[in-house]
């Protein structure tokens, strides 16, 4: 499956806790005001890549442990990012994604976009608010944002903070 991309990072430290490949996909609904990342936002940019392809990046950084997709928007390419998931959780990878969207506006989301989001691993979810940014938040740009685990957010039918390590708790 294909997956329009702005970029890969191969050993990022910011996205989340440990070595991780991040994806940034191309393509985002929510132009938050002050967003890091704003060139994502054109959906007709980017580069078309395999999944396969994408998940081989992981695969060789043999100290990665985990992986974050960023974007723009994950759930905007939801098919293709579940797939990716699925090869690389099969393979024990820790799946994190960040979103625009909240965790109870995915639950209400498309079938694909809840798909992807059960098999997440942690969930940075909601905008990015500018008035809200702090430079002292792990992992996050702004204070609205919450760090979920997605498997216990998902049993409890709530949002569950991600456990300590993703909160900046060693």
């Amino acid at each position: 499956m294909i997956i329009c991309m702005a970029g890969v990072a191969g050993d990022s430290i910011v996205d989340g806790p440990g070595i991780r490949t991040t994806y940034f996909c191309q393509g985002c609904p929510h132009h938050c005001q002050g967003c890091h990342n704003p060139e994502t936002w054109d959906f007709d940019a980017g580069t078309p890549m395999e999944t396969r392809d994408l998940a081989q990046i992981a695969r060789d950084n043999p100290l990665c442990r985990g992986v974050t997709f960023s974007g723009g928007e994950p759930f905007a390419q939801p098919e293709g990012f579940a797939e990716l998931a699925e090869i690389l959780k099969a393979e024990g990878y820790e799946i994190a994604s960040y979103t625009g969207y909240t965790f109870e506006q995915l639950l209400q989301g498309t079938p694909e976009q809840r798909r992807l989001l059960g098999l997440l691993d942690v969930l940075v979810d909601g905008p990015f608010v500018l008035s809200q940014r702090s430079l002292d938040l792990v992992y996050r740009g702004s204070a609205n944002q919450r760090i979920l685990d997605v498997p216990e957010s998902l049993r409890q039918g709530r949002a569950i903070p991600a456990p300590p390590r993703w909160q900046g708790e060693y």
